[in-house]
């Protein structure tokens, strides 16, 4: 596979998209968005969630509704928005085109083209209410939501799905032999056909904090958290996973392949760590919560993209900008707030527009003493393809500067994968505390006091 970050096309799009807007793509990344959840009681105005969003680096929020007054204060922000139409919003989208023109009258005309609303989530988790006759009627609400949004002449600018969780797959483990349920198949076929026609995504709810509770091992949760680990291999690929969200959503990618939708985009409309939770829950606290978002959105500013889905970031909706105080379950529920009601920030993941640091991978707690004159990190000899490519993926993604690598840089040459995977391991080893663990790379890479630097490419290092 091709190095990511050395893929022209990636790097094009970003020179393109500077010198449209250089102001915007300074501060928000379209890729990184926020689930806006009102189970509580407790919700700032919403001109002033308004003004929080603006002063992020956050991209796009979806509602799970279409509330008029945080829609309308978002005008003029240039953040992209997703509505929702409630699950007991469809009998009647579905039976009546004229509820479906009144509902996008009200919910879009209104306020678009000021207000940017780019995609309309026909229900939540349908699939899996085992409500038959919710299901049958999915498909025509969807059908008359888009004919109306047609009709009223922003066909192919307001996109129109449907919100899954990760059950909708019966397998997932390799990546690439995910399947959806043969239950859901017919339903599925229909629903994907649809979104073929009109250019929507597959919108899914991908959640490693839930794969962590139901296998709490120490690894585990390096791996789910985008922390160093061993990774994992694809038995069917040879691909090394480094963690369980591209895991997840390869498996996606692997299902719609298997019915023949693999064009069909992905969006992941929720996930997200909870900070807090019960004294008997695995999983929930400030540190991890802060690793796992924070390596997520490092992960999405990378560009690296997925091992089945490289050089670009699938749309992402973290859950969530605030707590719901009213949803009721274990204190998780109520805990995957990135900011609290008084608008400060719950823990920090870089995404105020004056500071974009990302969470660091958790060292050891028993840090091993360093060692003395060894200046750079280097992969080790004979090491694959495959694993030399995680570790460029997980360096690139770790916030450091892979600009020389790219093409026109000073290290791009030679354009093979061992060149760009030794500079970028020695980067984040010299950025990322000249620890012996932060040139580990699962035990791929090795410290050395020979200087790898050549010709008018200069390996950062020296002793330490």
């Amino acid at each position: 596979m091709a190095s990511p970050v050395s893929k022209p096309s990636s790097l094009s799009l970003l020179l393109l998209l500077l010198l449209l807007d250089a102001s915007h793509l300074a501060w928000s990344q379209s890729f990184v968005g926020v689930n806006y959840g009102q189970v509580a009681d407790n919700l700032p105005p919403p001109e002033s969630t308004a003004k929080l969003l603006e002063s992020t680096t956050i991209g796009k929020v979806r509602l799970y509704g279409a509330d008029p007054a945080l829609i309308k204060a978002l005008a003029g922000t240039g953040i992209g928005i997703v509505i929702g139409a409630a699950n007991g919003d469809i009998p009647s989208l579905a039976s009546d085109p004229n509820a479906a023109a009144q509902w996008v009258g009200s919910n879009i005309l209104s306020f678009y083209p000021a207000s940017n609303i780019t995609l309309v989530t026909v229900g939540n988790e349908v699939l899996m209410s085992n409500d038959e006759s919710l299901i049958s009627q999915l498909l025509p609400a969807m059908q008359n939501m888009q004919r109306a949004i047609t009709a009223a002449g922003l066909g192919g600018k307001v996109m129109v799905s449907s919100v899954h969780a990760m059950s909708l797959l019966s397998q997932s483990d390799p990546p690439s032999s995910g399947l959806f349920h043969p239950s859901f198949e017919g339903r599925l076929r229909d629903l994907l056909e649809f979104q073929r026609e009109n250019g929507s995504p597959l919108a899914i709810n991908p959640y490693p904090f839930f794969a962590y509770q139901s296998d709490p091992r120490p690894e585990t949760l390096a791996f789910c958290l985008f922390q160093p680990n061993a990774g994992r291999v694809d038995s069917g690929t040879g691909i090394k996973y480094m963690n369980m969200f591209d895991a997840q959503v390869d498996a996606v990618y692997s299902a719609l392949k298997a019915l023949g939708y693999q064009d069909i985009e992905i969006v992941v409309a929720e996930t997200g760590w909870p900070y807090n939770g019960d004294s008997n829950e695995v999983g929930p606290s400030v540190e991890n919560a802060k690793a796992y978002n924070g390596n997520l959105i490092a992960h999405l500013r990378s560009m690296v993209g997925t091992p089945l889905m490289p050089g670009k970031s699938v749309d992402t909706y973290i859950f969530a900008l605030y707590d719901e105080d009213l949803k009721p379950g274990p204190a998780s529920e109520r805990s995957f707030g990135l900011f609290k009601p008084d608008l400060t920030m719950a823990y920090d993941i870089g995404l105020s527009k004056s500071s974009q640091t990302p969470a660091s991978p958790k060292a050891p707690v028993t840090p091993t003493p360093r060692p003395t004159g060894m200046g750079w990190c280097v992969p080790k000899s004979g090491v694959s393809d495959a694993q030399l490519q995680a570790g460029l993926d997980y360096a690139c993604s770790q916030n450091i500067d892979c600009g020389p690598i790219q093409p026109g840089g000073a290290c791009f040459e030679p354009n093979t994968i061992a060149s760009h995977a030794a500079f970028a391991m020695n980067l984040y080893y010299q950025t990322a505390g000249k620890n012996p663990w932060n040139c580990d790379f699962s035990q791929t890479a090795a410290l050395t006091t020979n200087n790898p630097s050549y010709n008018g490419c200069v390996y950062p290092g020296g002793s330490t």
